[in-house]
């Protein structure tokens, strides 16, 4: 039943360059970097240069009694220099007090308030996870001003080209930076690092470790429409790219407006982000009653990305037609995991939970 609603998509496969497909990892590799080349120049522009430099103040927070002493606490300072210029954003960062070689999250967050609706810090720390988080309008606004923030360092004496960044692509580099922390951390495994977020910061997240390796799971929470949800099949009360084009356009870049209206036909769907983290991790969380984020087609976008997963001897998403929707289930054991919800548009205790389950399995 879950295969013949893909095979009726007619969904693109990101396997295919000049004709041919490729039947090998090794294949894979020599056209994986064309299918980044598309993502960029046809959905979220390309992403910005690494800084010249970058550094680290870290002041540790005094008022820590909430998590009982639990949990070491940092306020963080990334600073970098940028075309010549400096730029710096603020970002908190805690891992446990016992312990080490800590599974850690990336949290790009709506707000910088410790603790927030959207992360649930002391069952972070209770599961022994250390968790970076930043507000992402500390970074660049979320509206059309390019003219602040890295966005106004980006573009100052240059205006917007067709493939030029949008704002997810900006966030993205903001997230990568957080990873340069991480990297000098002696506390953090390495290899268990993840980008985390929630609707169009779920979008970031997919965007960032499908530019960068050293994320090991990618966690994206209700991203829906040019997130995690694909293009093809959407139904009434579904967003799709003419929605998110007329309000939110200043996310992606210029040439993806080219799609508007043609959602059945775009010469590559959002399954080729899931394609790009393989062999690493994907995790989607999605919400019953968040019909906008089309539901179905998130579970459709993991499920086309398994003949990606397959090239390197791995299970991508494990179903059964059974599990297809069913709420309140983790399906955690391939790579590529996804946990339904009851529930609305909201980044819920049970999606950490799935997330820190789904890390605990593959790491």
């Amino acid at each position: 039943m879950v295969k013949s609603k893909l095979m009726k998509l007619c969904v693109p496969s990101p396997l295919f360059v000049n004709g041919q497909k490729a039947k090998t990892a090794a294949e894979w590799e020599d056209i994986r970097p064309s299918v980044k080349e598309t993502m960029q120049k046809q959905v979220y522009g390309y992403l910005p240069d690494a800084p010249e430099s970058v550094e680290f103040e870290l002041a540790e927070d005094v008022n820590v009694n909430g998590w009982c002493g639990k949990a070491n606490c940092y306020n963080l300072k990334i600073k970098c220099t940028v075309a010549g210029e400096e730029f710096a954003f603020p970002a908190y960062y805690m891992y446990p007090t016992k312990g080490d070689n800590f599974r850690t999250v990336v949290h790009v967050n709506f707000r910088p308030d410790i603790p927030d609706r959207y992360q649930p810090n002391e069952e972070i720390i209770d599961n022994g996870f250390a968790c970076l988080s930043f507000c992402y309008k500390d970074v660049t606004s979320d509206d059309d001003d390019f003219t602040n923030g890295l966005a106004g360092i980006l573009y100052k004496n240059n205006s917007r080209t067709l493939y030029s960044p949008g704002k997810i692509a900006m966030w993205a580099w903001a997230a990568m930076r957080a990873m340069d922390f991480l990297q000098t951390r002696e506390e953090v495994n390495k290899n268990a690092i993840c980008i985390a977020g929630h609707s169009r910061l779920g979008k970031t997240a997919l965007f960032t470790a499908a530019m960068d390796e050293r994320f090991a799971f990618a966690h994206s929470n209700c991203a829906g429409c040019s997130g995690d949800a694909l293009n093809r099949g959407k139904q009434q009360g579904n967003e799709v790219i003419g929605h998110i084009c007329d309000r939110f356009w200043y996310w992606f870049c210029e040439n993806y407006k080219n799609y508007i209206g043609n959602d059945d036909k775009t010469p590559f769907d959002q399954h080729y982000l899931h394609a790009l983290i393989a062999p690493r991790k994907v995790h989607v969380a999605s919400a019953k009653a968040d019909i906008w984020a089309a539901p179905e087609l998130q579970f459709l976008c993991c499920v086309a990305a398994n003949e990606v997963f397959e090239l390197y001897g791995q299970k991508g998403l494990i179903y059964t037609d059974e599990d297809f929707l069913r709420a309140g289930y983790y399906l955690n054991d391939g790579s590529i995991g996804f946990c339904y919800r009851e529930g609305k548009h909201f980044f819920s205790r049970d999606d950490w939970h799935g997330l820190m389950d789904f890390m605990n399995k593959h790491s």
